[in-house]
């Protein structure tokens, strides 16, 4: 039998030699497929401050703001690029619109929803993106990615030019 110190020191050695046959795996967080990386606004849109929202749907839609809500999940292709489109346009728009990033597979499917949640406006399609104005009523809705001037036209409607 191996005194203590001898044991620990194979121990360690084995386990070493160990990591330096197999340092782990890298990460393969992937913009092209449709597979889980995690926050898709912060690993491919560089605003992870996105998700959570910030706020609730019926806060934002008291007004005065515009309100921008997105619907997405982590692990779609489309979505993933999409989320550097939104940032941008958030990044435009930050003191002047409340962007809500929203994943459906974080919510309980309801048979109702009410006008105030989510739910009531989603399509079933990600990424969708729907604009209220700063009343609260819904302007633009449409499932499916926006190019960025596609959705920076939409948003910037909202905001006529001062005379």
């Amino acid at each position: 039998m191996l005194p203590k110190s001898i044991f620990s020191v194979l121990l360690w050695l084995c386990l070493t030699g160990l990591l330096l046959i197999n340092p782990g795996a890298p990460a393969l967080a992937n913009l092209a497929d449709d597979h889980y990386d995690g926050n898709i606004f912060a690993l491919y849109a560089g605003d992870g401050s996105l998700v959570p929202p910030k706020t609730s749907l019926a806060e934002a839609l008291r007004g005065p703001k515009p309100t921008l809500l997105v619907f997405y999940v982590d692990d779609s292709r489309d979505c993933k690029e999409y989320a550097a489109v939104v940032s941008r346009v958030q990044g435009m728009y930050v003191h002047r619109l409340n962007l809500l990033a929203v994943s459906p597979d974080t919510w309980l499917p309801q048979s109702q929803y009410t006008p105030l949640e989510p739910g009531y406006y989603y399509q079933g399609q990600v990424p969708q993106t729907v604009l209220f104005d700063g009343t609260g009523h819904k302007v633009f809705s449409q499932a499916g990615s926006l190019s960025f001037e596609q959705l920076g036209q939409a948003v910037a409607a909202l905001f006529p030019p001062a005379s």
